[in-house]
């Protein structure tokens, strides 16, 4: 799936589900190291822990950051 970001530095995000599991997140742009990190930890999780841990989180001043735009990607994709 992709997720089209929105006041962030990454362009989008691309990812997997296998059912109610992330299996993989890889974002396009943005902050490599931290997204990575992201990425890779969380492989493995539950949607719903994933958006629990990260929705809400900022950027400095910015109403959004990379971590929050996953958790509304997989918001969005759990509707589906």
């Amino acid at each position: 799936m992709v997720y089209k970001t929105s006041g962030v530095c990454s362009k989008e995000i691309h990812f997997e589900l296998d059912g109610d599991t992330v299996k993989s997140v890889e974002f396009v742009g943005g902050c490599d190291g931290n997204t990575t990190g992201i990425c890779q930890l969380v492989a493995g999780m539950k949607v719903e822990d994933v958006i629990k841990k990260l929705e809400g989180v900022r950027c400095g001043f910015k109403a959004t950051s990379c971590p929050d735009q996953l958790a509304n990607a997989l918001r969005e994709a759990a509707k589906k």
